[in-house]
């Protein structure tokens, strides 16, 4: 199969001819028809979270399920799916306790160090079990998700991290409340969907954050209320002087220890600053020793607090029910051997999110 591979840090990815396992017990085999180009893998390409190296990258993924293993009951051949970057196991303390976001227990027999794919006889790691910029993704399938009749697989693949991740930290990180001020710092795939989110949850007013103008306006687009470049004068003060003394809730998802603290500093007291982007793992966020004073919350959001088999399908209902604008949010698509274009396009800013096609249903 051919597949996006990325052997080195800061170098382009090369499209190979690959080799697949069969699906062992617990697992699919899934045939990929979209995936998403997210911020995230570009961490990963730029070397500001490390990779293990060769690796197929690609974690926002839709696509036709082609075979199952052993043990599988949940999926068939010929469901359309998404394939969620954390496949559950369904029964430690985290899944348990309704978490299952935060699972890192393997749902499947197969070791980690035992890889799914080949380049003649070197093993290729797949991101996040996922591997999804390639034709095909062989994934636990505890973490598939079934698509409905109606949504597009570019939408459905969508779902499968910008728009759970983003509607996620509104709904179950922050638990944003009806007549509440939101601060969103970054206006890209994510951001957009933690502001429609935001205004879905009934947020009344919703104040985006950007340096680039044109991405204020799309957010506008989105339910943002007011605009606010920081290259025009200090954030957190606009900030703070459009709602009277900060927001109820604050959100950073560019990923810079920086902006973090900017979510922190736009917080009124007793407010809520949420950190959804990667902010490099070896970066310290410094918060004032008199946090205990303002009674501030400040946390971060992985994978957007997600039940992935209730909030998907949610999502996708809410989607079909025009609730949701995730059409709009597709700005650029290309097909798999142009991924170093679609990657450049991302670094430029001018997308709010570009779809790979890469096979047909």
């Amino acid at each position: 199969m051919k597949a996006a591979v990325l052997n080195e840090a800061r170098t382009p990815l090369s499209i190979d001819d690959l080799r697949i396992d069969e699906p062992g017990t617990g697992e699919a085999l899934v045939r990929v028809v979209a995936a998403g180009v997210c911020h995230s893998d570009l961490h990963f390409i730029e070397g500001t979270y490390p990779a293990r190296v060769p690796t197929v990258l690609g974690h926002e993924v839709a696509g036709v399920v082609e075979q199952v293993g052993a043990g599988v009951t949940n999926v068939q051949a010929g469901d359309r799916v998404i394939v969620g970057f954390v496949q559950p196991c369904g029964i430690c303390e985290y899944c348990s306790s309704a978490r299952p976001n935060l699972c890192q227990t393997p749902s499947t027999p197969r070791r980690r160090d035992q890889p799914t794919l080949w380049r003649d006889e070197t093993a290729v790691t797949a991101m996040t079990n996922v591997g999804g910029f390639a034709e095909y993704s062989l994934t636990p399938a505890s973490g598939l998700v079934k698509v409905p009749d109606g949504v597009g697989m570019d939408v459905a693949a969508l779902v499968g991290c910008s728009v759970t991740t983003g509607y996620g930290a509104v709904v179950n990180t922050a638990k944003v409340t009806p007549g509440s001020t939101v601060a969103v710092i970054g206006t890209g795939g994510v951001r957009l969907n933690i502001i429609q989110s935001a205004r879905l949850a009934g947020a009344r007013q919703i104040i985006a954050v950007d340096l680039v103008e044109h991405k204020l306006a799309v957010a506008k687009q989105f339910g943002a209320t007011d605009g606010v470049n920081p290259g025009e004068g200090d954030a957190v003060k606009t900030a703070k002087d459009l709602t009277g003394g900060g927001v109820d809730f604050a959100f950073e998802a560019i990923g810079l220890k920086q902006t973090a603290r900017q979510a922190y500093d736009m917080a009124r007291r007793g407010g809520t600053a949420v950190v959804v982007g990667m902010v490099p793992a070896m970066d310290q966020i410094e918060l004032p020793g008199m946090i205990w004073l303002d009674e501030k919350t400040f946390k971060g959001s992985f994978y957007g607090s997600a039940r992935f088999h209730v909030d998907m399908p949610h999502i996708m209902a809410l989607y079909q029910q025009g609730k949701l604008d995730l059409d709009g949010l597709v700005t650029k698509r290309f097909p798999l051997d142009q991924i170093n274009e679609a990657f450049d396009t991302l670094k430029s800013g001018e997308v709010a999110r570009s779809v790979l096609e890469i096979g047909s249903e």
